[in-house]
């Protein structure tokens, strides 16, 4: 029996593919926990379809990614913290005042998206890491300066 599968099932295949299982497998688990549909003709033109969409999709939002990349590189940010003497940041520097900061220069980036390969925790000059797509990743230098 060829199913289609709905989403990603461990030691059985990712969303989309079309797999063969057992029938009573396909029948008893699959189809009705909502894992899979069965592979008639007409499910697999409409899947050939959505996949061909979703290709179209992506491509379009990589490419706004590496536009988006490309306009990132020369920017540097300076992110205002309070610190003690030492230097030392009370508190420490997130990934939502590195958006509100790219925001304020034009910039819409998903906080969510913004890692560190050091934790800001003094003052002084960091890298935040930007994965704008699966495929595209921006570094953005920042200094975190006294307020």
């Amino acid at each position: 029996m060829q199913v289609i599968l709905k989403q990603d099932i461990k030691h059985l295949g990712e969303q989309n593919d079309i797999v063969d299982v057992k029938p009573g497998y396909g029948r008893n688990y699959l189809i009705p926990q909502g894992f899979a549909i069965q592979a008639t003709e007409s499910a697999k033109k409409v899947l050939a379809e959505n996949i061909k969409q979703a290709q179209f999709k992506q491509e379009k939002i990589k490419k706004d990614a590496t536009e988006l990349a490309a306009k990132l590189e020369n920017v540097k940010l300076s992110i205002g913290a309070k610190a003690g003497e030492s230097g030392k940041i009370f508190g420490k520097v997130n990934s939502i005042q590195i958006a509100d900061a790219l925001k304020a220069q034009g910039f819409d980036v998903d906080r969510r998206r913004i890692t560190f390969e050091v934790e800001p925790k003094v003052l002084g000059e960091y890298v935040a890491n930007l994965n704008l797509h699966k495929e595209v990743k921006v570094q953005v230098p920042f200094a975190v300066v006294g307020e």
